[in-house]
């Protein structure tokens, strides 16, 4: 009776770790796509607003690809900001002298590290429960930025 017991109870712990691996799994899975940016919505921190903006996640077996485009308007120009981001999971990217960025993901969260000699910044890529994708951004020495995104 025991060994019986036992047994049940180990295929219902496997159980709830398969859920769960699924459950996680479908979540990076929601995050693909392209996302527009809610400037209205987004905490910029004092720093320059961003006017218009597109994220594009990409995860599949493992290798993610996040994509960036920025449009800050300035008094007189435009500037345009692009970065990528692709590897597999837990790769550090080097691009181009002493940068090195790395993607991760912690549960349900992307994280981007980036790391320069200015100093390592830290963004997270989480979905709210609205359907909103939240980007944190973290810099040395600066508040943190709240930026937010609706799928295109």
């Amino acid at each position: 009776m025991k060994r019986h017991s036992a047994s049940v109870i180990a295929g219902a712990i496997l159980t709830a770790a398969l859920f769960a691996f699924g459950a996680f799994a479908r979540e990076h899975k929601e995050l693909n796509g392209t996302w527009s940016l809610i400037p209205t919505k987004s905490d910029f921190a004092g720093e320059p607003v961003i006017q218009s903006g597109t994220v594009k996640i990409f995860e599949r077996e493992g290798n993610i690809t996040v994509s960036r485009n920025f449009v800050y308007d300035g008094a007189d120009q435009t500037y345009f900001y692009k970065y990528i981001t692709d590897g597999p999971k837990n790769a550090t990217i080097h691009a181009g002298g002493d940068l090195k960025s790395k993607v991760k993901w912690d549960h349900d969260v992307l994280e981007v590290t980036t790391t320069e000699p200015g100093g390592t910044t830290e963004e997270s890529y989480t979905l709210s429960s609205d359907g909103t994708l939240v980007v944190r951004v973290l810099r040395p020495g600066r508040r943190p930025i709240n930026l937010f995104f609706e799928r295109e």
